[in-house]
């Protein structure tokens, strides 16, 4: 197969972690006898510095040229400590959603038993956890009407129902492929745009008469899914909302440096870890490179390369089984590996593998 991939490395450990996700993907290109051709483009606080916008006009056609893009991390202190700043790296991130049509974020949340004793939660609780979160990406509050003035300011909270229909179509799919049980999550005794998303939730039911549907309030969910995980099976939410709940099951896997997500939409989809970009930690050669390794896994998936990605998931496990890791999950007294030398372990493990 031929794949056409717009490589987005970002900010901070972004370039670091890319670097290393790219490296996997040409492994498995050389394994299998597939092509895939990069083109990078700036976003965030790089392209910001270049051309002062975090998501120029020339990376957009790069996205959109593309089968799929491979994206890192946004982010930099600089516009942290800055609260007038006017652009910002993370309003790249939006646009890119909004301009592709990126209205759905597929996060999976699952446990590797190697290392249940990372997560903060209790062994009983999260070993066997394995639930995926879709998060609507491009409506809400972070796309409503805003002000602010000295005074006053607010963000406005609007879904349409087509917004709604079209995740939750997704959402009853993807539970469909799975144990069939879906959880929608709102706060239908307060918001009216919850409302909004229950009522349509309850006429899609009789559509999908083989899934199992709850309904829980944003609160409850948050409690949850750190007191009973494996509880969940598919959870579909809005954005603001759901951008707070992915954060939190990150903690479930004992690193937020293990989670993978796709955004998939009306144009060219898009793969990216759901951490930041950590720019402490920019060129030391100490982020965790998998929550990138298993986006291009997912990537694969999506294109119907399913032996690529499992092994592609093969290589991570046994790296993790065999203590190939960076500083935050490493075992005590364990060998120091970096970002780039668990990359490597990697690449070596796909290269030597029969399949």
């Amino acid at each position: 197969m031929k794949l056409k991939i717009a490589v987005l490395p970002g900010d901070g450990i972004g370039p670091e972690i890319m670097q290393q996700g790219v490296a996997v993907l040409n492994a498995i290109a050389r394994k299998f006898g597939h092509e895939f051709v990069y083109e990078e483009a700036i976003c965030g606080a790089h392209a910001i510095d270049e051309v002062g916008d975090p998501f120029p006009e020339e990376t957009f056609q790069t996205c959109m040229n593309a089968d799929a893009v491979f994206f890192a991390a946004v982010g930099d202190l600089r516009f942290d400590h800055d609260p007038t700043a006017k652009v910002r790296p993370e309003q790249g991130l939006l646009a890119m959603r909004k301009k592709l049509g990126l209205f759905a974020n597929i996060r999976p949340v699952a446990t590797f038993d190697c290392l249940i004793h990372k997560s903060p939660l209790k062994d009983e609780l999260v070993r066997g956890a394995d639930f995926i979160v879709i998060r609507e990406l491009t409506g809400g509050m972070y796309f409503g009407e805003k002000y602010q003035d000295n005074d006053k300011a607010y963000d406005t909270d609007i879904y349409y129902r087509y917004e709604i229909e079209r995740i939750l179509k997704l959402s009853f799919e993807y539970a469909m492929k799975r144990r069939k049980h879906l959880t929608v999550v709102d706060k239908a005794n307060v918001l009216a745009s919850s409302r909004l998303w229950r009522q349509v939730a309850k006429e899609m039911e009789p559509q999908y008469p083989d899934v199992t549907v709850d309904y829980m309030f944003i609160d409850n969910a948050s409690m949850r899914v750190l007191t009973e995980p494996r509880f969940f099976d598919v959870i579909v939410t809005e954005n603001t909302f759901g951008d707070i709940l992915t954060d939190e099951t990150s903690c479930i896997t004992g690193s937020m440096g293990l989670q993978p997500s796709a955004s998939l939409g009306e144009h060219t989809p898009l793969f990216e870890p759901v951490h930041g970009s950590w720019p402490q930690a920019a060129g030391q050669n100490l982020a965790n490179p998998l929550a990138q390794i298993l986006s291009a896994a997912m990537l694969l998936e999506h294109f119907g390369l399913q032996q690529e990605g499992t092994l592609i998931r093969q290589a991570v496990e046994e790296s993790l089984a065999t203590n190939v890791r960076t500083p935050e999950i490493q075992i005590e007294g364990g060998a120091k590996y970096g970002t780039r030398e668990v990359g490597e372990w990697i690449v070596d493990y796909i290269r030597q593998k029969t399949v």
